[in-house]
C-alpha cells in the first residue's frame, strides 16, 4: 500500500514537473553573408530592370507630351486641314475619322474575336480547335501592311473606291487574333467547378458559357478587347490602302475618310514647320483618346459588376 502511494506521487511529481517545464525553443541558424548579399543583388537587378523598361515609355511620353501639348489650340480641335502651304487649320475631321473607323472595326472585331475565343475554350478541343490557334497566331505577326492590302482586294476593289468601311474591315482583322487567344485564355481560368454546379442545376451548356463562364471572365475579355484596340487604333499602313484619307468631313463608311494615324504620318513628312507642329499635337491628341477610351470601358465595367453585386 505504501508502496502504491509513494509510486502515485512520484508519477504525479513528474506529470507536474513536465507542465511546468518550458521545452527548449527551436533555434534558427542566422542568414549567411552570402545569402543575405545575393538576395539584395538581385532586388536591386529586379528594379533595375524595371526602371530599364520604363525608362523609354516615361521619356517618349514625356517628349511628345512637351511637343504636343504647346501646340493645341481650339483651331486644331475645330477645325479642318488647310490648303497646301497656307498656317493654320486643324485635325477635326481626322478626330472624328478615326473614332468612326474604329467604331467599324469593333463592331465587326470584338463580337467575331470574342465567339472564336468562346469556341477555342468551350469547343476547341480538337483539330478544328487547333487549327484555329494557329491561324490566329500567324495572323498575330502578320505585317499589318499586308493586312491593309488583303482589304483593298476583299473590299477597295470591289467597291472601286476608298472607303472607311474598308478600312474599318481591316483593323477587324487585325483586332480578332489578339481578342480570340484572349477570351480562351481568360475563360480557361474559370475553375471547372462552377460550370459543374452549373449543369447540376439543369442549366444548359450554351447558357452556362455565356450567362456563368464569359461573366466571370469579362475582366479578362474586357482587358483583351481594349489592348487589341489600342493596337489598331494607332495603325497607320493598313488605312493607307483601305480608307486613303479625306481633307473634308465624312460620316458615311462607303467614302474616304481621314483619320489621326494618316494626317499624322502626311504632316510628318511634310516640309512646313507648322504641319510638324500639328503632326506632334495630332500624336497627342491620338495618346489621348487611346487611354481614355480604354480607361473608360474599364470604368464602366467595374461600375457595372459593383452593381450587380
Amino acid at each position: 500500500m505504501e508502496r502504491d502511494a509513494r509510486t502515485a506521487r512520484e508519477g504525479l511529481g513528474l506529470i507536474m514537473a513536465s507542465a511546468i517545464s518550458v521545452p527548449n525553443p527551436t533555434i534558427i541558424p542566422p542568414i549567411s553573408w552570402r545569402r543575405r548579399t545575393l538576395d539584395h543583388v538581385m532586388t536591386g537587378v529586379a528594379i533595375l530592370t524595371v526602371v530599364i523598361v520604363l525608362a523609354p515609355l516615361v521619356a517618349i511620353f514625356g517628349y511628345l507630351c512637351y511637343k504636343g501639348i504647346g501646340s493645341i489650340n481650339i483651331a486644331f480641335l475645330t477645325q479642318t486641314p488647310k490648303p497646301v502651304g497656307e498656317v493654320g487649320g486643324g485635325m477635326a475631321n481626322a478626330i472624328v475619322g478615326s473614332a468612326f473607323i474604329l467604331a467599324i472595326a469593333s463592331l465587326m472585331g470584338v463580337p467575331m474575336g470574342i465567339g472564336a475565343g468562346i469556341f477555342l475554350s468551350e469547343y476547341g478541343r480538337n483539330r478544328y480547335g487547333d487549327a484555329v490557334r494557329f491561324v490566329s497566331d500567324v495572323l498575330n505577326g502578320v505585317p499589318s501592311i499586308v493586312i491593309g492590302i488583303v482589304a483593298y482586294g476583299l473590299v477597295v476593289i470591289r467597291q472601286k473606291h476608298f472607303s472607311a468601311l474598308a478600312g474599318g474591315v481591316a483593323l477587324a482583322i487585325m483586332m480578332v487574333p489578339t481578342i480570340a487567344r484572349t477570351t480562351e485564355q481568360m475563360l480557361l481560368l474559370v475553375p471547372q467547378a462552377i460550370r459543374e454546379a452549373a449543369y447540376g442545376l439543369g442549366v444548359s451548356r450554351w447558357r452556362t458559357t455565356l450567362s456563368i463562364t464569359l461573366r466571370t471572365a469579362t475582366s479578362g475579355v474586357i482587358t483583351g478587347v481594349m489592348l487589341a484596340f489600342a493596337r489598331v487604333a494607332g495603325e497607320t499602313a493598313p488605312l493607307l490602302f483601305t480608307a486613303f484619307g479625306n481633307q473634308f468631313w465624312n460620316l458615311k463608311p462607303d467614302q474616304p475618310t481621314a483619320a489621326l494615324s494618316l494626317q499624322i504620318y502626311t504632316y510628318a513628312l511634310s516640309p512646313f514647320d507648322d504641319w510638324h507642329r500639328q503632326a506632334w499635337a495630332g500624336s497627342f491628341v491620338l495618346i489621348v483618346l487611346i487611354v481614355g477610351a480604354v480607361a473608360a470601358v474599364r470604368y464602366v465595367v467595374r461600375r457595372g459588376r459593383l452593381a450587380g453585386a
